[in-house]
């Protein structure tokens, strides 16, 4: 790790050693457009700053956050057709996706993997599902522990997604039809209506038939979200939202891993699943209200309040084990269901003023949170059994999975050559027999209460002209009870945090900034999702993240910048000590490493978004380093994006995604292959008001696996195929 370390900082060093001293600062500017208020919304003149509450809620300019940050805006989805969230962090350095078991969004940032670290317009989002992007203006991802602005979790990084809202005194609309080589098909449409400076009421919509490459995958995907801006006064703006996001598709866990670990290509067009009984089923209501009053020039109030209801029906059947001797698979299934409400109401009180020399812009605000959620799981349950495999001896010490010869009900084994293993719970076994499934075992069943109060403090100060400093922590109270349905047992914990943040950004030019940051976070025994607190972690304290970053960033010509960053967090991980029972230990792991950014006009006409990341890491347990790498995480991950206007009609893009092999598990023995991914565009501007375009994913059809879930359980990534638009803009 120490030559790890190294590493980082010598590419750090020749990234600091290269800034001329006559470089210029970089305007930034972002234009206006037909299609929202950006200048409200997103970088303006430097800074990132949003009427609305967004990741760092204070008016800091992008240069001198003391963090990593990527801003992907609602132009640049446009252009290079993305769909998912999913191919935006395959375009941002420093994290990579995680399969997420085929139904939900899930992102490794800095080697922590996370499936709760979303955010919209700021408010936590913490449900399990896939997040369309039809209503967005901008997607912010921050990498580091952010437990100041976020509370709980970003343990590695947050995902914001910051929504459209109404426009004042415009009125305008636009739209979209897609079509995909797979015959996937999107429309979606954007409409803003003002008649006065007073009122505004928007409207985007969307509806997705789904498809891809994968046989019986299928489903649709429908968003509503009506908005509407009032300006009560002067200084007093109100925006309201409602969405309805109903989603269902098939799930695919992908397939399995071979004797050496690698996902097995001859079996690239199986589907370990059933075709009627892998599937998500989600429909949730999200209501939003922000309230924005300045009471001066440089004192600015926001109360937020948020209330989702969520309901989630998930049943899959998948690849629990497999034996390449005989071509023979286990499977294995559950069915989950979650009923969630949230309840969230935050405020914060923004000013800048002076005291003597010193500048000051103070974030002071609260946040409280109300949960009740409702989950329980039904496992597989086959009327034949799998002893027939009995013969089949697996080493526990080579395989972490060994199920082949347990003489269980809730599994089956079936020929891995078939396209499809299950069709209605009724298959046909490796060995001829059939087999009907039920799900009828009650794995867990709880009911789960979580309250949480936070009060948070911030001061960015600037000591001088050349010298800034952001002091502040954060308080949580975090207090969850568990009942236990099945067992009648009641369990309740109550964790009360402190998490600190420091940073020191000195800044020898105004287009320069060097800066160093500390920052903390905590992950509840609860996990992300509210597991039952049984055992040890009904006693046991929280995961604690520490963060060390330094990093530099450069605005070296007009709209072309540079973020060069090293980091290092570390994961304190309370444990009962494995030699006394009574006794507990705090058990240590690291992450580590570099990431380059660069962003921006190379010349006009011509933009370019790239990024770089080297990430190392150990597991550690209470004997100390093991010498195994953390599950998904890549050494090397590489990524470019070029926009070229050839014409004032006619554009093209050229980008490239590589990532190094990684291991599926944490027993190192699965491994996620290498892959680089090459994608295209191309747009033609019929009129002011229309353009076509076409995206091409994976243009030299590379067969590559993403991500992954467990060790047989490697997602296929698509071939080559297009995607197809026309827009229009009125």
């Amino acid at each position: 790790m120490t030559r790890s370390i190294s590493r980082a900082v010598l590419l750090l060093s020749c990234a600091a050693a290269a800034f001329p001293v006559t470089a210029q600062a970089n305007e930034n500017t972002a234009e206006n457009s037909n299609d929202g208020d950006r200048s409200d919304i997103i970088v303006t003149g430097e800074v990132l700053q949003s009427s609305q509450i967004n990741s760092v809620k204070t008016p800091t300019p992008i240069i001198d956050i003391p963090q990593s940050l990527t801003i992907t805006s609602d132009e640049e989805i446009l252009e290079r057709g993305i769909t998912s969230l999913g191919q935006i962090v395959d375009y941002t350095p420093g994290v990579n996706t995680s399969q997420g078991e085929g139904h939900r969004d899930a992102i490794v940032f800095r080697g922590v993997r996370s499936t709760a670290d979303f955010f919209i317009d700021g408010v936590r989002d913490d449900v399990q599902y896939y997040r369309g992007l039809y209503n967005l203006e901008q997607v912010e991802i921050l990498r580091g522990p952010n437990a100041l602005l976020f509370g709980r979790g970003g343990t590695g990084g947050v995902l914001n997604r910051v929504t459209k809202k109404g426009v004042l005194g415009e009125t305008f609309s636009g739209g979209q039809i897609a079509i995909d080589t797979f015959g996937e098909f999107s429309i979606q449409g954007d409409i803003n209506l003002s008649s006065s400076e007073n009122a505004a009421f928007r409207l985007n919509a969307s509806y997705e038939s789904l498809n891809n490459h994968r046989d019986f995958y299928d489903g649709e995907r429908i968003g509503f979200n009506p908005t509407a801006r009032l300006a009560l006064g002067e200084n007093t703006i109100l925006d309201l939202s409602y969405e309805y996001a109903n989603h269902d598709r098939f799930i695919d866990r992908g397939i399995v891993t071979g004797d050496d670990g690698r996902p097995v290509e001859a079996l690239q067009d199986v589907v370990f699943g059933d075709e009627d009984n892998n599937f998500l089923d989600l429909e949730a209501h999200l209501l939003r209200a922000n309230l924005q009053h300045n009471f001066s020039d440089n004192w600015k109030g926001v109360i937020t309040a948020f209330y989702g209801d969520y309901e989630k029906v998930y049943s899959n059947f998948f690849a629990n084990d497999y034996d390449p001797a005989t071509n023979q698979v286990e499977l294995d299934g559950y069915i989950d269901t979650t009923e969630r409400q949230n309840f969230i109401l935050s405020g914060n009180l923004i000013g800048e003023f002076e005291t003597g020399s010193l500048g000051h812009t103070l974030l002071v605000g609260g946040e409280f949170i109300s949960t009740s959620s409702d989950q329980n799981r039904l496992n597989t349950r086959f009327d034949t059994s799998v002893t027939d495999v009995a013969n089949f001896a697996v080493d526990e010490t080579t395989n972490p999975f060994p199920f082949f010869g347990s003489p269980r009900t809730d599994r089956a084994v079936f020929d891995a050559t078939r396209p499809l293993n299950l069709r209605g719970n009724v298959g046909v076994l490796a060995d001829g027999r059939t087999t009907t499934n039920s799900f009828s075992d009650l794995n867990d069943f709880t009911q789960v209460e979580v309250d949480v109060i936070s009060l948070y403090i911030q001061d960015e100060i600037a000591l001088t002209d050349w010298l800034n400093i952001v002091i502040g922590g954060r308080f949580d109270s975090f207090d969850i009870e568990v009942l236990n349905v099945p067992a009648a047992d009641l369990r309740t914990r109550k964790d009360e945090e402190f998490s600190p943040r420091g940073g020191l950004i000195i800044k020898p030019m105004d287009n320069i900034s060097i800066y160093a940051s500390y920052s903390e976070s905590f992950q509840p025994r609860s996990g992300e999702q509210f597991a039952n607190i049984n055992g040890d972690n009904n006693v046991l304290a929280p995961n604690t993240f520490t963060n060390l970053e330094a990093g530099v960033k450069w605005d070296f010509v007009s709209g072309l910048s540079l973020t060069a960053a090293v980091f290092e967090i570390e994961q304190s991980s309370p444990q009962v000590d494995d030699n006394d029972a009574s006794a507990f230990v705090v058990v240590d792991s690291t992450v580590q490493g570099v990431e380059l950014q660069v962003q921006g006009q190379i010349m006009p006409g011509w933009s370019v978004s790239a990024g770089y990341s080297f990430l190392d890491g150990e597991q550690v347990t209470q004997a100390g380093p093991t010498g195994l790498r953390p599950r998904e995480l890549p050494e090397n991950m590489f990524s470019i994006w070029n926009q070229v206007e050839v014409t004032d009609r006619f554009g093209i893009g050229l980008g490239l995604t590589h990532q190094d092999e990684s291991f599926i598990n944490n027993g190192n023995s699965a491994v996620l292959p290498a892959y680089t991914r090459i994608d295209a565009s191309a747009y033609y501007d019929l009129s002011d008001n229309f353009r076509v375009q076409v995206n091409v994913e994976n243009l030299t059809d590379t067969l590559y696996f993403p991500n992954s879930h467990s060790t047989h359980q490697a997602t296929v990534g698509a071939p080559l195929n297009a995607r197809f638009a026309i827009t229009g803009r009125f």
